[in-house]
């Protein structure tokens, strides 16, 4: 099994100079998996349970948990949250408030939404948290933090990893074919991501750890190995795109940090997220929105790899940048949730120019080294479009519904928070203008 030496890995010190000695949930990924839920139960002591789920979540998985729990005799309390749900306030609120005090343990049924709205009520009661997966389609089962709008600004707020994840092969493979080409097109964004990382270190000396990389590419290529079976709902191929998006939330906590799941390719997907929640623009499954940006990004980098860099063309260009400006059309872009992201400019200073200038440097310096990490880590553009066109899925934000200029939303990406990807590097080079033409 892909998982079986994480609880090795945490227990040695690691070359990166950290040590990986935090909390990895309980897996129990295969057929039948939901028929164990009482033993998990009963190995927490619990007493009655908070079942959550939606009305899609309850029919595909959450009424034979309920069954199994009135077999034992356990008690529960259930809440099947109607309607459309987001991933907001709204939401959390109305759990939080239906949440029975006297339970001791919470079973979510669901994937992205439950999912983050279960580990934020987790964190809040302080008692275990089970997760029971409707579908291999994202990335946050084993992470620590829960993907939740703010006042119009995706965020990720600190919550808690689930105690135990239970993967029902027979369940999963059913979901909606959808969702599991979403899985897929999260999965793909590790290319983007793991490059990311290697160049942030190089650029602004981020901490980085090849031992968590590797599991992400181990898990990645198992995915893409597997592909083949996906559209034919195959176990295998269901079960490694499952098993990735798990691992991937676990080598998020080893790292501490996003990077390890998230690039620039995320940020395409969040700025879509916040155009939806303030102007009612369509948008699709996140993991669908990262595929499509994984493609765009690749095709970036590939004209990245055909940049020289110019220090004089990068120290003027950053020279006549007039943030004021560009502060403004952030706004008209993203509407209020361009306020937070203007507001955090003042703390994280990314366009101060003398941290440019020091940035310029090590770029220059260091670009063949850039180069090299691109080439080993990013497929070519035609490889990643080739997996798209195999599993039928969206190849352009057109197909996904998205109706947006495409090079203001890379522009924004890079103002999302304080971390350093594509767009940040091509404002570094001073070269917005070529990125332009080649989208």
């Amino acid at each position: 099994m892909l998982y079986e030496n994480l609880k090795d890995f945490t227990g040695k010190t690691c070359p990166c100079g950290k040590d990986h000695n935090v909390f990895v949930p309980e897996l129990c990924i295969k057929n039948g998996a939901i028929n164990e839920m009482p033993f998990f139960i009963e190995k927490f002591g619990a007493k009655k349970a908070f079942i959550i789920a939606d009305e899609n979540t309850y029919r595909a998985a959450g009424k034979k948990v309920c069954d199994i729990l009135k077999k034992k005799a356990f008690q529960f309390v259930e809440y099947v949250i109607s309607g459309t749900i987001k991933p907001d306030e709204y939401t959390v609120g109305r759990v939080v408030l239906h949440f029975v005090n006297d339970c001791d343990i919470i079973i979510a049924v669901g994937s992205g939404v439950i999912n983050d709205t279960g580990k934020i009520l987790s964190a809040i009661a302080k008692i275990p948290y089970i997760i029971v997966a409707t579908a291999p389609s994202m990335d946050g089962y084993a992470s620590k933090s829960s993907s939740v709008d703010v006042d119009g600004l995706k965020v990720s707020l600190s919550s808690r990893c689930a105690d135990v994840i239970i993967g029902d092969l027979e369940v999963l493979k059913n979901a909606p074919l959808k969702m599991l080409k979403a899985g897929l097109g999260d999965m793909l964004a590790k290319y983007i991501s793991i490059a990311e990382w290697r160049i942030a270190r190089e650029i602004v000396g981020e901490y980085y750890c090849e031992e968590i990389a590797k599991l992400v590419r181990t898990a990645l290529k198992k995915c893409i190995d597997n592909a083949k079976g996906l559209l034919e709902r195959d176990e295998t191929a269901v079960k490694a795109v499952f098993e990735g998006l798990v691992l991937c939330g676990i080598a998020m906590s080893f790292a501490g940090l996003s990077r390890p799941a998230s690039g620039v390719e995320h940020y395409f997907s969040h700025i879509w997220d916040m155009r939806g929640l303030e102007f009612g623009s369509k948008t699709e499954l996140h993991g669908l929105q990262c595929a499509v940006a994984t493609l765009i990004a690749a095709g970036l980098y590939e004209n990245i790899a055909k940049v020289t860099p110019s220090e004089k063309k990068a120290l003027d260009f950053v020279s006549d940048f007039n943030y004021g400006a560009w502060s403004k059309k952030l706004s008209s872009f993203l509407g209020g949730a361009a306020n937070i992201m203007i507001a955090n400019e003042r703390i994280e200073k990314k366009y101060d120019k003398e941290k440019h200038a020091e940035r310029l440097r090590n770029i220059i310096d260091k670009w063949d080294v850039i180069l090299k990490i691109v080439r080993e880590e990013i497929p070519e553009r035609k490889k990643i479009l080739k997996i798209l066109r195999f599993i039928k899925a969206p190849e352009t934000p057109e197909e996904l519904g998205i109706d947006c200029d495409l090079f203001t939303t890379f522009e924004a990406t890079k103002d999302i928070r304080d971390k350093y990807v594509l767009s940040r590097l091509t404002w570094d080079l001073g070269i917005m203008e070529e990125v332009e033409t080649w989208l």
